[in-house]
């Protein structure tokens, strides 16, 4: 190879690793010149307190996508894990219903690893199932489509509108699940594990790596983090909606993920690019709702966003 063409691998590389980050600088930057008020603490804290929901669903999806799976049921979860809290919380307390919740969370996450690793299916087919038919269950634990109120002040400070100092709850709750996934993939095991099954699962069983346990490990670990995700969002809006709760955010958690630097095949897995890339589609949003822009302009320039960073994964040297 000469050494242009290692020069040109060098670069695409570090855009590879560190183009999410780029960009989300450059995109703040240009918001503070260009758009009033954006620059305040209170705006900065709103779009991080948006983003929190979104950037733990995004570290549950990238412990996925590290074994070349995929969870389509993240906001389901969510969705489910804020019902059955919401139905328990007035006789049980805030505490027990937090859990009840993120059992029934980590239920959901079991399914779909036993699907999968147990029956063959695909992770998008068994995943998809699971999307509709949590939706369901949270519907029905609420007794409908409507939304269900918490009203117990205990619950709704410690998950979703407190602060422990500056720093609101929600955030440090994101901060701490892409701390620990990103943990997980560089120091551990099981993080070897979970991308040795993403990059061959073939070969990964043949080194002795228990490719089935890890899968499933990775799919409850991914239900974990989504219900987490789902008691924050029912603190914070002081509800669970089970029909719109988690709506929608599995694509911005595969979005984020994309545009963070983890491919879709697995093998590689970057939690905190993930949250770079949650965060570029949150700035995104935000600066266009300041400008009054129709957000459907802002779903198109987030589309050429995550079309740009799938073509710059994709390293060619000539």
């Amino acid at each position: 190879m000469n050494g242009a063409a290692r020069w040109r691998r060098a670069v695409a590389g570090a855009g590879q690793r560190y183009g999410a980050f780029a960009a989300l600088a450059a995109l703040v930057l240009a918001n503070v010149a260009l758009t009033p008020n954006f620059a305040t603490a209170g705006n900065l804290r709103n779009v991080l307190i948006q983003a929190s929901g979104p950037v733990l669903v995004g570290a549950a999806m990238t412990l996925v996508l590290a074994t070349g799976g995929v969870d389509l049921s993240v906001g389901s979860v969510m969705a489910v894990a804020g019902a059955v809290a919401a139905a328990v919380i007035g006789p049980a307390g805030p505490w027990a219903a937090a859990a009840a919740g993120l059992a029934a969370a980590a239920a959901v996450g079991t399914v779909n690893g036993l699907v999968v690793t147990r029956f063959g299916v695909e992770p998008f087919i068994a995943t998809l199932g699971t999307l509709i038919a949590a939706r369901g269950v949270a519907q029905a634990v609420c007794g409908g489509g409507g939304a269900v109120p918490i009203s117990d002040p205990a619950f709704e400070t410690a998950l979703g509108k407190g602060s422990v100092g500056p720093v609101p709850v929600p955030v440090l709750a994101a901060a701490a699940a892409v701390a620990i996934s990103a943990f997980v993939l560089r120091a551990t095991a099981l993080g070897r594990y979970l991308l040795a099954v993403g990059g061959n699962a073939a070969a990964a069983r043949a080194a002795g790596v228990p490719v089935g346990r890890t899968v499933l490990t990775a799919f409850v670990a991914s239900g974990l983090l989504a219900g987490t995700a789902g008691l924050v969002e029912a603190a914070r809006l002081g509800a669970a909606d089970p029909t719109n709760l988690g709506s929608g955010l599995e694509f911005v958690a595969i979005a984020g993920a994309v545009i963070g630097g983890t491919p879709l095949h697995g093998g590689r897995a970057r939690p905190v690019g993930t949250a770079a890339g949650v965060l570029i589609l949150a700035v995104v949003g935000a600066a266009f709702n300041m400008l009054l822009v129709p957000f459907a302009w802002a779903l198109v320039l987030q589309a050429a966003v995550i079309l740009a960073a799938v073509a710059a994964q994709r390293t060619r040297v000539d």
